[in-house]
């Protein structure tokens, strides 16, 4: 299974915005070395958004062309479409009701067997979760302290689209998010531009 292994401090400082959500990523983004001289090219910036897109839910361009095709074949806005596809995959759930404290870390907990959905072992990070589908950890893994450290002190923000039970260290996908509840820095217009070429 092919994942992204670059230096994740170098990647948010090129792209400007914390993508890895490491609270020390942008330590040294104002360091004079890091100034960006030139001025950038329209096709930079959609270039610089895909990126970003890439980068905030660790995945490769094959897999970010597949959802972009998803997202054109749906109703609404291709852009929004896309942004909550990824939203909703399994790795990102798991992220975002906090069992991890980063994408790759969550990745790496649900292909390694920790997660269930609705009471099913899951380890596809790809899997589309549903509205109604509850996101838990297995009986063995909530004794793991990194898990259960991540999990109950985590600074995870609170979400209206995400139901978190600490008591059974679940979480539920109560509804489809909303393009503007979703924490990402993304103008998903430019990504549909440099797609749509």
């Amino acid at each position: 299974m092919a994942t992204r292994r670059n230096p994740r401090f170098k990647e948010c400082r090129r792209l400007g915005v914390n993508v890895c959500g490491h609270p020390k990523a942008m330590n040294r983004a104002n360091d004079p070395a890091f100034k960006k001289t030139k001025k950038t090219s329209e096709y930079g910036k959609q270039l610089c958004e895909k990126q970003k897109v890439k980068a905030y839910y660790g995945i490769l361009e094959r897999q970010l062309r597949r959802y972009y095709d998803i997202a054109s074949r749906k109703e609404g806005k291709t852009g929004e479409n896309l942004i909550v596809e990824l939203e909703t995959r399994l790795d990102n759930m798991v992220y975002r009701i906090g069992f991890a404290n980063s994408t790759r870390m969550a990745r790496q907990l649900v292909s390694h067997g920790h997660i269930r959905v609705d009471g099913k072992k899951v380890n596809i990070p790809s899997f589309q979760l549903k509205v109604g589908q509850v996101v838990s950890l297995r009986e063995k893994s909530q004794k793991n302290e990194q898990i259960k450290a991540s999990f109950l002190n985590g600074n995870r923000r609170p979400l209206d689209y995400i139901e978190v039970t600490e008591d059974n260290f679940s979480g539920k996908l109560v509804m489809i998010p909303k393009r503007e509840e979703i924490p990402v820095e993304i103008n998903e217009q430019l990504v549909v531009e440099f797609y749509s070429k």
